[in-house]
């Protein structure tokens, strides 16, 4: 912690890549882990499920997942979410990159937050475009949100499998990371691509890892932290 706390002194741009372990500590199950999505007995596979081809061949049955294990309400940020904002607001960090789609960085106060895979919070018609909230479908009558406007079907706007990532996100993403002094990566195992990649464009002084487990980057890492995040995070003081 002395050394972490001493590399944030000195780091004049910080970006913070984090993935679905930042958001675990507020109660929003990850994928790999042991008791992770994917580890869970369904019908169908979770990665099949939250797929394109899935998404219109059997909506019900997408949107009855996501009801029940993706659309997730009362989740509050946790002490990382709040001290990224924190550091932003002091100016140390320039950005957030996240692979989470909970929201929970701008919840916290995260302005330049670049969410790689969309955010659950926001939905689109897919034939007029027309944007709705995660209180409309929950709202909704039927399982199967309809467009207000054109009654056409409305889907969430995250990145399913068999989609690509938005290519704006994406290159901006790679610039802030390109321009940083500070990398530090946190709750996330790195094996999600072209995600995962990005960390590859970083050049500066500092990488730093704060993950339960071992990433492919950790043999790179100036330093590497094995804890939860939240707990990691809450010792970091901002001056």
């Amino acid at each position: 912690m002395k050394d972490l706390q001493t590399i944030i002194n000195e780091s004049e741009r910080i970006v913070f890549f984090g993935g679905a372990g930042v958001s675990t500590e507020s109660g929003i199950p990850d994928f790999r882990s042991d008791d992770g999505l994917y580890n869970q007995q369904y019908e169908y596979p979770p990665e099949k499920i939250l797929s394109r081809k899935f998404f219109y061949e059997k909506t019900d049955v997408f949107y009855a997942y996501c009801r029940e294990k993706i659309f997730l309400t009362g989740k509050k940020p946790n002490q990382a979410h709040f001290k990224l904002a924190e550091l932003e607001r002091a100016g140390k960090l320039s950005a957030v990159i996240t692979q989470n789609i909970d929201g929970l960085h701008a919840m916290a106060g995260s302005v330049n937050v670049y969410e790689l895979h969309g955010s659950v919070n926001r939905f689109y018609c897919t034939h007029c475009g027309k944007l709705f909230d995660l209180g409309y479908i929950l709202s909704y009558p039927e399982l199967v949100p309809s467009c207000s406007e054109c009654g056409c079907l409305v889907k969430p706007d995250v990145v399913l499998y068999g989609e690509m990532l938005d290519h704006e996100i994406l290159q901006g993403a790679a610039e802030e990371i390109r321009k940083a002094d500070t990398l530090i990566i946190g709750g996330t195992s790195l094996v999600v691509n072209p995600a995962a990649g990005l960390v590859n464009y970083f050049s500066g002084k500092n990488l730093v890892l704060i993950n339960k487990s071992e990433t492919s980057a950790d043999r790179y890492a100036d330093l590497v932290i094995r804890e939860n995040i939240g707990k990691v995070f809450s010792g970091i003081k901002v001056i």
